[in-house]
């Protein structure tokens, strides 16, 4: 049965004898929105402008619809991000009447409650303002848009993660997830994290956006860029990028396969510049996005782990 032919009411969960793969993942994705709503307080969606947040905006307004989504949306700005990004952020967010918080790194830096890092990257100064944030607007529900197969610790956790009152994360004290059993109770202080496309693929994703015909920031399809290479990547200039003096750009056809810090994610040599273009590409990498073009996860064996720990998402 092709993925077109199966016909579902966006309000609903109900499934048919015959699913397709994205049918199913759909559904499994509103499930667990609806059962994470269902029992907090005040639930949050982490929203960047990335190809993952936007398929779970796109599933949280299905799981509303009618309605409006019932939550607000939070971006914890390194001040690094690419101008394309920002801008398809803020036009998503205007678009679907909802309302942005957004924690800005650099306010922090300012105030000296936090410092700049040696090699000038700001992704993993992120875990201070998202825990911030998540304490001073009393969220007690998560929801973010990593998947199993991007890293190694990210298939460590569960649908629902159970953080403490610090934010943290422990890998041994998981709940157990059977039978899509969800289980997103916390003490007072606590909170918890919930992944609704946890058991998605980087392809399903592409697919699904473009089966639902989804807007994505531009970056994501081939373009001109001027870019030098670094330690394997192609990084593109920035104010937040000090070139070495041996490095120089060159112009190239490249694609994002990941939108982060600009001083830490790596774009791609690509052809493609349409949704099947890059459904074609992706079909036939061997590699996740984050493995191939996101350095601060080659720190150690064992950096998103580390910071996952510490409280990063």
């Amino acid at each position: 049965m092709s993925e077109a032919s199966v016909t579902t009411d966006p309000a609903s969960t109900h499934v048919p004898a015959r699913m397709s793969t994205l049918d199913a993942l759909e559904a499994e994705g509103i499930h667990i929105i609806r059962e994470a709503v269902g029992t907090a307080r005040k639930p949050v969606l982490l929203f960047s402008g990335g190809k993952d947040s936007v398929v779970v905006l796109h599933l949280a307004t299905k799981a509303f619809w009618p309605g409006k989504v019932p939550f607000e949306l939070m971006h914890v700005d390194t001040g690094h991000n690419f101008d394309e990004v920002i801008e398809f952020r803020d036009r998503t967010v205007e678009r679907l009447g909802l309302r942005l918080q957004v924690m800005k790194v650099q306010d922090y830096i300012d105030d000296e409650r936090l410092r700049e890092r040696p090699d000038g990257t700001r992704n993993q100064l992120q875990t201070v303002p998202l825990l911030d944030g998540i304490t001073q607007h009393k969220y007690d529900v998560v929801f973010g848009g990593a998947r199993r197969d991007e890293e190694k610790a990210r298939a460590k956790e569960r649908v629902v993660s159970l953080r403490d009152e610090f934010g943290a994360w422990d890998p041994r004290n998981q709940r157990p997830e059977l039978w899509n059993l969800y289980n997103p109770r916390h003490l007072p202080g606590q909170h918890v994290r919930v992944f609704p496309i946890s058991n998605w693929t980087e392809l399903d994703v592409w697919r699904y956006i473009e089966r639902e015909n989804l807007d994505l920031p531009s970056l994501y399809y081939s373009h001109d860029r001027e870019v030098f290479k670094r330690d394997g990547m192609w990084l593109s200039p920035h104010p937040a990028v000090k070139m070495r003096d041996d490095e120089r750009t060159e112009t190239r056809s490249v694609r994002y396969r990941t939108v982060g810090d600009a001083s830490c994610t790596g774009a791609v040599e690509s052809p493609a510049t349409s949704i099947s273009d890059v459904i074609a590409e992706v079909a036939s990498t061997r590699i996740t996005e984050r493995g191939a073009t996101r350095a601060d996860d080659r720190v150690s064996e064992a950096a998103m782990e580390d910071r996952k720990k510490e409280g990063y998402f």
